[in-house]
């Protein structure tokens, strides 16, 4: 494995993503198990951000040195199902800009097609953490990535629940500087794109629409 993939191991991560998993899960369920997912594993995601002391207060029995985050994040959901971790980074990270990207899979060709990209001109952040439920072949993942480093932010940080083998090793190898945040990860890449056992298609199970 590489060295900048992180999978989990936390248990309570691998039992809700086998819940997450199950074709009998209801929309409103996997609304709720992506976002609980994503709690959790915000916690690997911002072990190093960066903290300064900002003034002196006071607790009930003494003074302490007050503590914030000093660097400046931007929270990157990949629409339309990387909306659905997007609470859980914005309450751990309640300081950070949001900032949308609008890609999908054309069906046919499996490559990316961006239509929604509002980044401001200069980019103004320290780093980028990107959210997207699934990597499967890892075209949207790239395009991502390339949008961000062509914007010019220094450090990305990419945050899936289930990725494909193929797909995340391969961007792994292509992107050493950017770490890679996953759930779980599947060994099965379908010639359709679809990662198995994987979790679906989050987009139509997030929103009742498959």
């Amino acid at each position: 494995m590489a060295a900048n993939i992180s999978v989990s191991q936390h248990p309570i991560i691998k039992q809700k993503i086998s819940e997450l998993r199950n074709v009998k899960t209801t929309s409103r369920e996997v609304r709720e198990l992506i976002d609980s997912i994503s709690r959790l594993m915000m916690y690997d995601v911002t072990m190093d951000i960066d903290l300064a002391p900002v003034g002196t207060e006071q607790s009930p029995v003494g003074t302490y040195t007050e503590m914030r985050v000093a660097t400046k994040v931007a929270l990157i959901p990949v629409l339309r199902s990387g909306l659905a971790m997007l609470n859980a980074a914005s309450d751990l990270l309640h300081d950070a800009e949001i900032r949308h990207l609008g890609l999908f899979r054309e069906e046919t060709t499996l490559q990316p097609v961006e239509y929604y990209n509002k980044l401001p001109r200069v980019c103004g952040v320290d780093e980028c953490v990107v959210l997207d439920p699934m990597i499967a072949t890892g075209g949207t993942a790239e395009a991502a990535v390339q949008i961000l480093q062509h914007w010019g932010v220094r450090k990305i940080k990419f945050v899936c629940i289930c990725a494909s083998k193929q797909g995340i090793e391969s961007l792994a190898k292509k992107y050493p500087d950017v770490r890679f945040f996953v759930g779980v990860i599947d060994d099965v890449l379908d010639k359709r794109g679809f990662v198995s056992p994987g979790i679906g298609d989050c987009g139509d199970r997030l929103n009742n629409t498959a």
